[in-house]
């Protein structure tokens, strides 16, 4: 293996180590800390392809750690199927001619999901207008992940507006991930971003990122989650506005 190669391969090992310490942590960040990284070094088209396995993988665990998968999915599912339409057909801008756009487009969506999570914004969705918000929410944040590979905005903060039981929460958000990973992985097939080729590397990235899940349930019981959650807001800000400037100055 050459050296860029080995340098290449070590890169992308310890993003994924870092995003699953997040995720281990945090229960999510993961894509989120993984295409901040990989976004500076790479268009978010061929940082989404590595994506797609680790996500895929930590995400299907976190959404059956608990027994409440078959009632989110009948509640959710409007809003399922509208990030599964809005990111598959998305998906273009990405794969195609706007792979450059989608990077500032993917500083703006990490800027302003660092921006809620210091600034601590949160609102209540009362239960009356789930059903007609649901569809929406599901259809932007489609757009933005098929747009920019980062599928957090507007789901999270939209979740947890719905005073869910934490175990629900944790298992809707997961629901929500998985959902978006194989519709992101869909969309970038169709636009022949994702072949079978790319799933050997995805499969590397996979390790790493299991072993950065484990260490970071470990490092939970250490630390204050809030302190924790406060430096990975910070860290994600500094990656989102510098991917945000890229193209503007």
């Amino acid at each position: 293996m050459t050296s860029p190669a080995a340098a290449h391969v070590a890169i992308v090992g310890l993003t994924f180590l870092i995003a699953g310490t997040v995720k281990g942590v945090t229960g999510m960040g993961l894509p989120t800390v993984a295409m901040g990284v990989l976004g500076t070094l790479m268009l978010p088209a061929q940082a989404a392809t590595l994506l797609i396995l680790p996500s895929l993988i930590t995400n299907v665990w976190q959404l059956f750690a608990g027994p409440g998968v078959i009632g989110l999915a009948k509640r959710f599912w409007p809003m399922m199927a509208g990030i599964v339409a809005g990111t598959i057909g998305a998906a273009s801008f990405i794969a195609g001619s706007g792979g450059t756009w989608a990077v500032t487009g993917l500083g703006a969506a990490l800027t302003l999901y660092a921006m809620s999570g210091l600034f601590a914004w949160r609102f209540a969705v009362k239960p009356e207008y789930e059903r007609r918000l649901s569809p929406a929410v599901g259809i932007v944040t489609g757009l933005i992940t098929g747009g920019t590979g980062v599928f957090v905005v507007p789901a999270v903060p939209y979740l947890q507006a719905l005073d869910l039981k934490k175990e629900d929460l944790v298992q809707a958000l997961g629901l929500s991930f998985t959902v978006s990973t194989v519709a992101l992985a869909i969309g970038l097939a169709r636009e022949n971003a994702f072949a079978i080729g790319d799933v050997n590397n995805s499969l590397l990235a996979v390790v790493p990122a299991l072993l950065g899940m484990w260490i970071g349930q470990h490092v939970r019981e250490r630390i204050s989650p809030a302190t924790f959650r406060r430096w990975f807001f910070i860290c994600l800000l500094a990656l989102g506005l510098q991917l945000l400037l890229r193209h503007l100055i």
